[in-house]
């Protein structure tokens, strides 16, 4: 069983030696985040506790050694990826997580995955990851950041859109590649809004 308490503290020391201060708070503001998240929409809290820990645990890497680590790992990127590094921790993550940390829910690894991209048609778990990300309470500096938080206890979905829009307006705005899962979550999650109207 992967979240029993004693398990999650264990890891979460492991953690915290290998992140420096600054992530590692983060790193707990996202798993108490996805916690409070998990009480609200219904998810086991010690889950989303436990993918919050981990979300973050290849984030050590620079870019150029995630690509050379994913090629390793036998883990595909896309080239959008490739020319946007800084998502590549959360697939390597995803697999640290299996491999180093003996992860063995398949629904914690996914949300690990997907918490910088997103996917079309995420678990709650990968939506509260996704959003606790962003969220968190040491995060400043975003668009609409108080109104996000408070959305988030009160229309997940809704939140998951706004922050993808976010992410594509700003990546558009850059000129910069955005991954083919951002894109499909984006139309998906715009669709999912629209018919709900």
């Amino acid at each position: 069983m992967d979240t029993n308490i004693e398990k999650i503290a264990d890891i979460r020391d492991k953690i915290r030696k290998k992140q420096n201060k600054k992530r590692y708070e983060h790193t707990l503001g996202v798993a108490y985040t996805a916690a409070c998240l998990a009480f609200i929409y219904d998810e086991d809290p010690l889950r989303a506790e436990l993918a919050g820990v981990l979300h973050d645990c290849a984030k050590c890497y620079s870019g150029e050694e995630l690509i050379s680590l994913c090629g390793k790992a036998g883990i595909n990127l896309s080239q959008e990826e490739i020319d946007s590094p800084q998502v590549i921790h959360a697939k390597y993550g995803s697999f640290i997580a299996k491999k180093e940390y003996g992860i063995t829910d398949q629904g914690i690894l996914d949300a690990i995955c997907f918490h910088t991209t997103g996917r079309p048609d995420m678990t709650v778990l990968e939506k509260i990851i996704f959003t606790a990300d962003y969220i968190e309470p040491l995060r400043s500096g975003l668009p609409d950041l108080d109104e996000l938080r408070k959305l988030a206890f009160s229309d997940l979905d809704e939140c998951v859109f706004r922050i993808l829009s976010q992410s594509v307006d700003y990546l558009s705005e850059k000129g910069a590649g955005i991954v083919p899962d951002t894109l499909k979550a984006y139309e998906w999650y715009k669709k999912e809004i629209k018919d709900h109207e």
